[in-house]
């Protein structure tokens, strides 16, 4: 018999910590404490449904359910006014097709082939960055989320499909050299934050945030742009 009330104690802070994570990749709109109440209501839901019987480990499974809660509230509340997204789309075809041997973002040049503002070129930069991290820390949380649909076997069409795009990622990150692999090991395997990145890497979090964005914007060209 699993004990409820001890669980939510000893795994509070690991809710916290996903959702303060979480937090520092998005907008002041949004409040740390609406996704620490969204992380906990899935926490409990999810110690209900847990069955131990289709090999999933404890700690894994809950902490994925808020992950994916966490993930599917942001998904329900849009804080990206339209001309944003265009200027968001613009930045990030500029930043892939830049030919650049270092990882720098030069917002002048960004401004001059999007024919933007400079201001609107580093709002859009920031929001891409912030957009960036979440999709594929999302992904890769809701690659997990198939542990029990597997065992059950309820969508094997779905999960050959996630499992094809699994070996797709895998692929693209190879393309990548070693320095992006690791930045992208510490992120999203170590799920370490900016600023601790910062410090492994002994580099600032704004060059670390825009180590990310040039290394996930060039993943997402080797993946073909999706």
């Amino acid at each position: 018999m699993i004990n409820k009330e001890a669980l939510v104690s000893e795994y509070l802070p690991y809710i916290k910590k996903i959702a303060y994570d979480l937090k520092r990749n998005l907008p002041h709109n949004v409040e740390v404490d609406d996704l620490i109440q969204e992380g906990l209501v899935a926490f409990i839901q999810a110690i209900e449904k847990f069955d131990p019987k289709k090999g999933a480990k404890l700690r894994s499974y809950l902490l994925t359910r808020v992950k994916g809660a966490m993930y599917d509230y942001l998904r329900k509340i849009d804080w990206m006014p339209k001309n944003l997204r265009h200027d968001i789309k613009l930045v990030e075809d500029a930043i892939v097709n830049m030919e650049s041997d270092t990882n720098d973002i030069d917002f002048e040049k960004i401004a001059k082939i999007t024919n933007l503002p400079i201001e609107n070129v580093k709002r859009a930069y920031n929001e891409l960055t912030r957009k960036q991290l979440l999709m594929l820390d999302s992904y890769i949380s809701d690659d997990s989320e198939l542990i029990d649909k597997i065992a059950s076997d309820e969508n094997p069409y779905s999960y050959a499909i996630n499992e094809l795009l699994k070996e797709q990622l895998i692929e693209a990150i190879k393309k990548l050299d070693d320095k992006e692999q690791l930045l992208l090991s510490l992120r999203f395997e170590h799920e370490l934050s900016l600023k601790e990145i910062g410090k492994v890497l002994n580099v600032t979090e704004s060059r670390v945030s825009q180590l990310l964005a040039k290394t996930l914007a060039k993943l997402k060209k080797y993946l073909g742009g999706e």
